[in-house]
């Protein structure tokens, strides 16, 4: 049992939490034991795989830059720009 003295260390705490941890007991001074259920995880959001992987803040970066700058394709040029040869067979 884990003893929390403030929020930041109880926010730290379900940070650790997943499907393989998803119980635990902390003690809070003054209130008492807490169980804590890890119920369901959230399917990541994209600024939290982004935060979490460089190269793909580094892709994202770079495109942000290239489109202000003009350096960019539209959709339909892209489809335009493609033939049978680009795909396996």
């Amino acid at each position: 049992m884990e003893k929390i003295q403030s929020g930041n260390e109880l926010y730290e705490h379900f940070g650790k939490m997943n499907k393989i941890n998803s119980v635990s007991h902390v003690y809070i001074p003054g209130k008492g034991i807490f169980k804590i259920l890890f119920q369901e995880e959230d399917s990541p959001s994209i600024l939290s795989e982004v935060e979490s992987d460089h190269e793909l803040r580094q892709m994202i970066e770079d495109s942000r830059a290239e489109y202000t700058a003009g350096d960019k394709t539209t959709t339909e040029q892209f489809l335009k720009s493609l033939s049978s040869d680009h795909f396996a067979k």
